[in-house]
Formats: C-alpha cells, sequence, structure tokens
C-alpha cells in the first residue's frame, strides 16, 4: 500500500486553495491517498501549526509525506525545505513549523528546494503551496531523492516556544492555542503536575480532574488532554468564552501545599 500525502494548512474549507494543492498532488502522484490533518490552524499562525503537527506525525506510518503549509512569508525570501525527520518526509515552509518535530523525532537529512524541474511551469508570489511545495511533496511520494530537489540547508528556523517557569513550587503557564470546542489547551505538560494539583485563574480555584465527568455539567475543570498537555474546560461548555480565555492568557499551577500563591503571573 502506498504511503499517504497528509495535508495541514491554514487555508480553511472555504476557498479552493486546498482542492487545488490535491488537483496538483494528484495529476502528478496518482494512487496516493491524501489525508486531510487539518486545514483550520488559525492564520499564519505557525506555533500552532508546529504544535498540531508535533501531536500528530507518529500516528501516520513511516514513508507518510507531510505537506505543510503555514506560511505568512510567502513571497518573501524564507526558503522552503524538503526533509526526512524521523520515518517521515517534510515539505515546508523554512519558518519553524516542523522544528517541534525535528527536535522530538530527529532532523536526518534537510534540502532547501530550489530545482525548478519539480515545480509547476508558472509560479505566483502567493500560492507557493501549489506551485512548490505541492509538487516538491508529490515527487518525493513517488520516490524522487531529496537531494534533487535543491541544496542542503544546514539550519532550519528554530521556532520559539514559550516554556511553562516553575518557580517556589509553582508552574506559571500561558494559553497555546483554544481547540474548537473552546478547551483553552496549555504549554503545562502532564509530567509537569504535582499530586493535587491546582489551577489558578485570578480568583478561580480549578482543581486538576482526571475526566469531564468529574464535575457537573457547565463547571469549569481543569485536566491533561491527548495532546499530554494541561487544557482548561467547560464540561459541555466552552471555556474560551465562559472564562475569557485566548491565545497567551496566563495560567497558575500550585500544590495545595503551597503557601500563599502569588496569583499575579496567573491573571
Amino acid at each position: 500500500m502506498k504511503p499517504p500525502i497528509a495535508l495541514l494548512t491554514d487555508f480553511g474549507t472555504k476557498d479552493v486553495f486546498t482542492g487545488v494543492m490535491k488537483g496538483v498532488i494528484t495529476g502528478l502522484a496518482p494512487g496516493f491517498p491524501i489525508v486531510d490533518l487539518s486545514h483550520e490552524v488559525p492564520p499564519q499562525n505557525v506555533l500552532v501549526g508546529a504544535l498540531w503537527l508535533h501531536g500528530a506525525v507518529h500516528f501516520f506510518p513511516p514513508g507518510t509525506v507531510f505537506l505543510c503549509v503555514v506560511d505568512p512569508g510567502v513571497g518573501s525570501g524564507r526558503q522552503i525545505l524538503a526533509a526526512q525527520v524521523g520515518d517521515w518526509l517534510m515539505v515546508a515552509p523554512d519558518n519553524g513549523l516542523t522544528s517541534l518535530v525535528m527536535e522530538r523525532h530527529g532532523l536526518k537529512d534537510c534540502v532547501s528546494v530550489q530545482e525548478p524541474a519539480y515545480r509547476l511551469p508558472s509560479t505566483s508570489a502567493t500560492f507557493h503551496g501549489r506551485d512548490i511545495m505541492a509538487p516538491a511533496a508529490a515527487h518525493l511520494a513517488m520516490g524522487l531523492p531529496l537531494h534533487s530537489l535543491g541544496p542542503s540547508l544546514a539550519q532550519p528556523v528554530k521556532l520559539h516556544y514559550p516554556a511553562p517557569l516553575l518557580r517556589n513550587g509553582q508552574i506559571r503557564g500561558q494559553v497555546l492555542y483554544v481547540d474548537h470546542f473552546g478547551n483553552a489547551v496549555t504549554n503545562i505538560s502532564g509530567a509537569m503536575l504535582p499530586p493535587g494539583a491546582e489551577l489558578r485563574l485570578g480568583a478561580l480555584v480549578i482543581k486538576v480532574s482526571g475526566t469531564y465527568s468529574d464535575v457537573p455539567v457547565g463547571a469549569p475543570l481543569a485536566l491533561v488532554g491527548s495532546t499530554g498537555r494541561l487544557e482548561i474546560s467547560v464540561n459541555r461548555g466552552n471555556a474560551a468564552s465562559e472564562l475569557g480565555l485566548g491565545e497567551a492568557s496566563r495560567v497558575l499551577v500550585t500544590s495545595p501545599m503551597a503557601q500563599h500563591p502569588d496569583t499575579s503571573e496567573g491573571e
């Protein structure tokens, strides 16, 4: 069975951008399954795209080609990379979109996509996903050697990841993104949580739970979600709107043993 080509973009589903890229891929690599990982990355949000990719790749079979297009620098001097990362191949703008996956699974080889023979005859300044990246991904799926696409790229761009701060027995973190259900996903990993951990949002104190059903319908809770990170939720509700949370909202995690926690960092 042919390995899939997986697409991750911020294109949404209203316009034809995603469908056109699929048309290019199908024309160059017929018969390869195409998987829509997501097209709802918040527009131009490279960090969220990198996080979603980081959490998804290990569920795909070896040889999968990931075509990732979150590209606020399209048409500029930024490079386009093609890389072997772990057991997978990736094509993306060189803006840090693949850097979290590279750190976790290991970068084996990387090139700058420059060879005109493996792109569309005419390229737009605003749609490199269609004209350059989709053809590169299709050719790689068909077995093209990585270095046929261009010269080596020794140091791909690394993305700044806002790491949580552990100080005085407290964990200061932030919301990374809000998912479809209104859950606020933080940068605090479940492995960091002390026994009996409590989340503090200003004056609101929420004990970390195991499941949504641990609290009544409509009540707020915090739990470790499928990403392995602490999430702030409302049982059958929307935590982002009900608690006023958004990207970069600050959160504080404490232990019941902590005395007089400083909540100023969690507001």
